[in-house]
């Protein structure tokens, strides 16, 4: 129960690493905002008790608005977990204006506007948790336009974290490896599916894919009084592929 009596929020809440945070923040005591794009998977979170908020994370308007409610329902928000992102592959040859911006709109930019609209609403001694990717310090072909954007959003931490130390709220990073979770099953077909999960899995030095929970377990243990004396990390949670 470390955050009983807490107020989390979980940006991309509604599905895969960031749904896992929500309900280990849950079971933990915290009272819980989500936001998402998906109107089913977030109906299906608030029917667990959940404050579950359609927002799209690459409208800046749609965040503040978020954290206007969030903190109107809730009171000041304790914990921010900043999750939401798309992926993409694409060759350096091949990549196209929209495509690039497509990406950035969501996993930098949104990123960005959504962490500047918490700072009126987040408690003085409290937390952030952005969840980066280890593609920003491994080179992947085709993996340049994501790759870039989580690279910034991580400076975008560090950044944060420095100019957050007045108020004792501490910014950190969770870089996740080969995650099996629905972002890297969109837009593709079964065999592709397949093939990419044993290429992920031949690329981990311990030979699977994780689970989101395992995040999850990273995420929180951040959040948490036990991390007190970290600040500007970025912990990989990748089976060793940044380190091995």
């Amino acid at each position: 129960m470390r955050f009983a009596g807490k107020t989390a929020a979980v940006f991309g809440g509604n599905s895969g690493i960031g749904l896992a945070a929500a309900q280990a923040f849950v079971s933990e005591g915290a009272r819980v905002a989500i936001t998402g794009r998906n109107q089913a998977t977030l109906a299906a979170a608030a029917a667990t008790g959940m404050l579950a908020i359609r927002a799209d994370m690459g409208s800046p308007g749609d965040s503040k608005a978020a954290m206007t409610r969030i903190a109107a329902e809730l009171g000041g928000i304790d914990v921010l977990c900043v999750n939401a992102g798309i992926g993409g592959f694409s060759a350096i040859a091949e990549v196209t204006e929209d495509f690039w911006d497509g990406i950035h709109m969501v996993n930098l930019r949104g990123a960005f506007f959504a962490l500047q609209a918490a700072l009126p609403h987040l408690r003085d001694g409290g937390s952030v948790v952005v969840t980066g990717s280890i593609g920003a310090v491994l080179a992947l072909r085709g993996n340049a336009a994501y790759a870039s954007a989580k690279a910034g959003l991580r400076a975008v931490a560090r950044t944060l974290a420095l100019e957050l130390l007045p108020r004792r709220i501490r910014v950190n990073m969770v870089s996740p490896g080969p995650i099996d979770t629905e972002i890297f099953k969109r837009g593709t077909s079964a065999a592709q599916v397949e093939g990419l999960r044993t290429m992920m899995t031949n690329a981990v030095p311990m030979k699977r894919m994780g689970e989101a929970a395992e995040v999850a377990h990273a995420i929180l243990f951040l959040a948490s009084s036990e991390a007190s004396f970290i600040n500007g990390v970025d912990l990989y949670v990748d089976g060793g592929c940044v380190e091995l």
